[in-house]
Parts: structure tokens; sequence; C-alpha cells
């Protein structure tokens, strides 16, 4: 039975429209809503809508449909809709009457919401790992090839003097202001939206503080109607965040596939991080990489997709919110399994020391030029025609 039914049968076509691909995506967030409606019967038996008994058998079953879940015993069927009339019906079977009173002093709005958020906590927190555990990757690299010289380039042309070690710190720094962007969206998201019903509150006495510290929230979200309107722009956040993780992963991406050209030659790719060619015997095409570098792109879409869903909407829940769940989800997905593939590929990259030796042409020191002379009393400007003049 689906949580809004009144007795009537809903148009098939529309029933599945509706519907979409909620049932698949939620089983990403079933142990969240599970968790999050025992913390909501503990906080009921608190304020006298349950009684203890109630309380403790629908905690039961809820601790049991989180065991089902993990051995991927418990499936949330099309004609379910989501993940939360799986659980409700459940409790019903199991419960009876009991399991019909879980619902008291909530909406699926705000259930739906503090499920999201809790799922979100746990994959920006993955997220943070990843970025630090890529963070370590290339700390090793530079400081296995970190002293070695090779060119710098403005305008993808030959500039001045580099090295790996400066290339590799370049994201290093980058990827820690990452961090603080995946932990400003976190302190974002860290706020409890349950017992703010479908956005206008609920109208008997509940206790959002015990529900938000036993789910471990900051705080809680105070304003009902900003609940809802937060659906969408908290997620718009964390996509940018990751999109500009996503962003350093795709520069990077470039910059290999560039410097391990054999016209570069500077890095080396080993052959186990690359694919061959159906026609050509001798390729090895650092496939990975292109799809690494493409994958900003899947990321920083979500982040649109979801910026031009929420748009232009009336202050309050609309339903085109549920469509804000998959791209957000994507996004998550495409982050954390690029950042893992960039460290491995990070790990296993070699710098060829002569390559880049032999890379380290004369006019790389042009500007070095310039600034002898300047040590020697001539004006910048004209030192620096002076050195022009040889190229």
């Amino acid at each position: 039975m689906k949580l809004w039914d009144k007795g009537y049968n809903i148009d098939k076509a529309v029933e599945e429209f509706t519907t979409g691909n909620d049932y698949l995506l939620d089983m990403k967030l079933l142990k969240y809503d599970c968790k999050a409606s025992i913390a909501h019967a503990r906080m009921l038996g608190k304020v006298g809508v349950l009684s203890a008994t109630e309380v403790k058998k629908l905690v039961s079953v809820l601790e049991e449909i989180i065991g089902l879940d993990e051995k991927g015993k418990f499936q949330i069927r099309k004609e379910d809709e989501d993940c939360h009339t799986a659980i409700e019906n459940y409790l019903t079977r199991k419960l009876g009457d009991v399991g019909k009173k879980i619902h008291t002093g909530r909406s699926r709005n705000d259930q739906v919401a503090v499920a999201l958020r809790l799922y979100y906590k746990d994959e920006l927190k993955k997220c943070e790992l990843l970025c630090g555990s890529f963070i370590k990757s290339l700390k090793s690299f530079s400081k296995k090839y970190g002293s070695i010289a090779m060119p710098g380039y403005t305008h993808t042309r030959k500039a001045m003097p580099s090295s790996a070690g400066l290339w590799a710190g370049a994201f290093i720094e980058s990827m820690e202001d990452n961090i603080s962007l995946l932990k400003g969206a976190y302190s974002m998201i860290d706020q409890s939206p349950l017992g703010t019903g479908a956005g206008y509150g609920v109208p008997i006495k509940v206790d959002r503080q015990s529900t938000a510290k036993e789910l471990g929230f900051a705080k809680v979200q105070e304003n009902p109607i900003y609940v809802q309107n937060s659906r969408g722009k908290f997620e718009a956040e964390m996509a940018h965040a990751l999109s500009m993780v996503m962003l350093d992963l795709n520069k990077m991406a470039q910059d290999l596939i560039t410097f391990s050209m054999p016209e570069f030659g500077y890095f080396t790719i080993p052959k186990e991080f690359t694919t061959g060619s159906s026609m050509m015997p001798h390729k090895r095409n650092p496939d990975a990489l292109e799809l690494l570098r493409a994958s900003y792109h899947v990321v920083s879409s979500c982040e649109f997709q979801i910026k031009g869903i929420i748009s232009n909407l009336i202050s309050g829940y609309n339903r085109d919110f549920q469509l804000t769940k998959e791209p957000a989800m994507k996004a998550f997905d495409t982050a954390e399994t690029s950042l893992a593939v960039a460290g491995a590929m990070v790990n296993a990259i070699k710098v060829d020391k002569n390559a880049c030796k032999k890379a380290m042409t004369e006019e790389l020191f042009a500007t070095q030029q310039a600034y002898l002379l300047v040590k020697k009393g001539v004006p910048f400007r004209d030192a620096y025609k002076k050195v022009a003049k040889k190229y």
C-alpha cells in the first residue's frame, strides 16, 4: 500500500512516471531511512505517542531491515515507489497497527530529507578521505621525482623552468582547498530536517533536538519552509564542491596525456594502465586518463542539472525535487571512482629524467638571463629587449 493511498486507483502511466527509478536509487538510502525511523520512534516514545513496548518492537524490526539490507535480502519493489513505503509496509506486515504508527509526526517530505542528509554526510566524508589519500599519492610522487627539472608552460609553449615536484605541489595545494569546499558542504548538510513535516511543521509536540542529537546532526534546521527550499540547493552545493575536485583531476589527466606522448616523454604510464587498439597492434592508449578527463564534465553537468530542476519553483515542497536525487548520487559515484583511479595512476607513473633534461632548452632560461642583467643595474625593460633579440 502506498503511503498516500486514499482508496482509488491511479492511472498506470502516471504511476510509472511519478515513480521513475526512485525505487532503485533508494536502495542507497534504505539503511539511513531505517536509522532515522529508529530515532523518530524513540522520540515518539519520549513524548508519549508510543509506549515503551511499541518503541522496542519498531526498533527491533527496523534493525532487522538494516540486517536484511546488508545481506542484500531486502528489495524495494516498483509498486512500493520508494524505500519509505517499503519500510512502512514491512513494519505493518510484521507489527500490524504498531507499524502504522511510525509515520506519526512526520511527512514523507522530511523523511526523505533526513535520509538523504545522512547519506550525503557519509559520502562527503568518503570523498574527503579519498582526497586525503590522493594528496598522499602526490606527496609520495613528489618525494620520489620532485627534484627532476622539466619545462614549465604558458599558452602551451615553453615558458620557464619547472620541476616534477612543482607540478605535483600545485595539485596538492588545490586538493587541500577542495577538502575545505567539501567540509563547507558538509557543514551546510549537517542540520536535521526531521520533524518539519511537509514544510509547515506538525500539529503535535515533537522533540526535534532529541532526534537531531541521536542521528549525529550538529543542529536542527529550524524553518520548515527552508527545509523544503533547501532541497536541491544543498545538493547543488555538494555537486559544486565535487566538480572542483573533478576539475583538478581533469587538468591532471590532460597533463599526463600530453606529457606522456612520445613527442614529450616526460612521464611514462605503465602498460597496465593503458588499453590497446582493436586494429593497430602497437597502440597503448591512455583511455583511463581520457575517461578521467571527461568525468569532470559528467559531475559538472550534475550540478547544473540540479540547479535547473530547482529553479522557478514556488516556496515549499515540489515533486520536481525527486529528480535531484539521481544527479547528486551520480556526482558522488563518479567523483569517488575518479579519485581512486587518479590515486592509483599517480602511484604508478614514472618520470623520465633524461627526457626532461633534454627538454630543458635554452629559451626556458631567457627570463633568468634578463634578471642577471637587472642585477647589474640594467633597467628591466632594456634587459627584456636585449634578451628578446636572441630569440
